[in-house]
């Protein structure tokens, strides 16, 4: 870290950003010095995204200034952040698919041959991609197409853009979001190597405990305006919640143990094309929170996928309420009583574009026709009975939902799927990328639904998350259920064994 009496790296003082009905930063304060990892938390609709975004020259400022290394500058666009050694990376994915994983990390800056006007050097861009990848311990073909890669490794694609940058400042925006621990721990192992470079890290996270591992000062904002900040030495869960927040840790979700009723879902010697040769089987019981844990590529998504019908044939055995099921598209599964939360909200679980309304009734339309004609009235009820019971923050249901915070938007999805009242709620990544309020609710609705006798499969690659809300927990590893964990055997080292490979398989589970 810098000497105190040095000016820091940069430093934005007094900064305000309006949008549309919203005073997103309203003189906000912020320094950063070199050689050090800050971390800025919030909830959802702080402000954090939008301060690091007029830093990196994607908002102007309508009132502020930014000094870099003690001298005033402007950071009018994207390219003059960057100039400056300023590279940010997005919570959203910024790739380009249909481009191979060294033609996004090089796009804009590619080398030439024969100086600036020459063809671009591809042999060039394989071996500068190589050494980035090799920086991130990423087995990645630089010519592979970035559609062909998981999420996770399409997050480490936008991480190795940053580092091709050789930045001074490197912004990540929810950076692990879509990593699995083992990523993760190589995410933090780089970030400490860039930080005793001397790199200024800025780390925005909804996961606390990674703040509290990671960073060694936090900067906190509330309803955008400055709340607080700790030291390395003050970092503790409780305080960042209360500045977060404004109010105690104990008002949050604590796991409480499920009266677990009969079998719901029973899948047998199920094998999925393309996963594994392996069969699985498990069973869901009525009131039950089964968190489902692996490794990026372990084939959770797709075992998912695949119980909704997603991926067309599959061979074994579904039974819902005892009952066998033939499930070859969405719709058999729907009917069938089974709902699918998906890992991707903006993409798979959304049509951003479409109003609050329309999303939520969007599953359930049929129920609200008669012949061609929809009853508008019921569903407008539906849909602002669904607004109230989840707490979506919005002025009216006619609103986008792409307009609608991350939480917010997860909220829609789930109140979509919840409409139909399943038996059974598969839900992927249910917290991917929200506050810890937000969570907080989502948590309690996952209570409230196991309470009603709703069968609940919780897939998330957050460790402390499934820890929390699972009465049991399954393992995957390389397309295979690796084994069971009843909620007495919980802890991060039996799972990461499992998810590894490193603890010996055991029987799969029947539930």
């Amino acid at each position: 870290m810098q000497n105190a009496n040095t000016n820091p790296f940069l430093e934005a003082a007094g900064i305000h950003k309006r949008f549309p009905g919203v005073h997103a930063l309203n003189n906000v304060n912020a320094a950063f010095n070199l050689g050090e990892v800050v971390a800025v938390i919030g909830e959802n609709g702080a402000g954090k995204s939008t301060l690091m975004k007029v830093i990196a020259g994607v908002h102007p400022p309508d009132a502020g200034s930014i000094t870099l290394e003690g001298a005033a500058v402007t950071i009018p666009t994207v390219s003059k952040a960057t100039e400056l050694g300023i590279a940010f990376i997005h919570q959203e994915l910024n790739l380009s698919d249909n481009l191979s994983v060294g033609a996004n990390i090089f796009l804009g800056r590619e080398p030439r041959k024969f100086g600036r006007l020459g063809l671009i050097d591809q042999r060039a861009i394989r071996r500068d991609t190589r050494d980035i990848l090799d920086q991130l311990e990423m087995d990645c073909n630089p010519e592979t197409t970035v559609r062909e890669l998981s999420i996770g490794h399409q997050q480490m694609v936008e991480i190795a853009k940053a580092l091709s940058q050789n930045a001074r400042m490197i912004i990540m925006d929810e950076p692990t979001s879509s990593l699995t621990q083992h990523e993760t721990d190589r995410l933090f192992n780089l970030i400490r190597s860039l930080k005793s470079q001397g790199v200024c890290i800025v780390y925005i996270s909804h996961r606390l405990m990674e703040v509290d591992q990671i960073a060694d000062r936090v900067i906190v904002l509330r309803d955008g305006e400055n709340s607080g900040e700790l030291a390395r030495r003050e970092i503790d869960h409780e305080r960042m919640v209360s500045l977060m927040v404004g109010r105690s840790l104990t008002q949050f979700y604590q796991h409480k143990e499920h009266q677990v009723g009969a079998p719901v879902l029973e899948v047998s010697d199920l094998v999925v094309p393309g996963l594994s040769e392996q069969p699985i089987s498990f069973t869901l019981h009525a009131g039950e929170v089964v968190g489902m844990a692996g490794l990026v590529g372990a084939g959770r998504t797709e075992l998912a996928q695949a119980i909704f019908g997603v991926d067309g044939e599959i061979s074994g055995t579904i039974k819902v309420d005892g009952e066998i099921v033939d499930i070859n598209n969405p719709r058999d599964a729907i009917n069938a009583g089974i709902a699918l939360v998906p890992e991707d909200r903006r993409d798979y679980g959304l049509i951003t574009e479409l109003a609050v309304r329309d999303n939520i009734s969007l599953s359930a339309l049929d129920r609200y026709q008669t012949g061609k004609f929809v009853r508008q009235k019921q569903i407008d009820r539906l849909a602002a009975d669904a607004v109230d019971e989840f707490n979506v923050k919005t002025t009216s249901i006619d609103n986008e939902a792409g307009l609608l915070s991350g939480g917010n938007q997860q909220k829609v999805v789930l109140a979509k799927w919840i409409s139909l009242k399943p038996k059974v709620l598969l839900l992927d990544e249910p917290t991917r990328g929200i506050d810890v309020g937000s969570k907080s609710e989502i948590y309690q609705l996952i209570e409230r639904l196991a309470g009603q006798g709703v069968a609940i499969l919780a897939i998330s690659s957050d460790l402390e998350e499934i820890l929390r809300i699972s009465d049991r927990v399954l393992v995957m590893h390389d397309g295979g259920l690796a084994g069971e964990l009843g909620r007495d055997m919980l802890s991060e080292e039996a799972v990461m064994g499992l998810a590894t490979g490193s603890s010996h398989r055991i029987d799969q589970p029947t539930g």
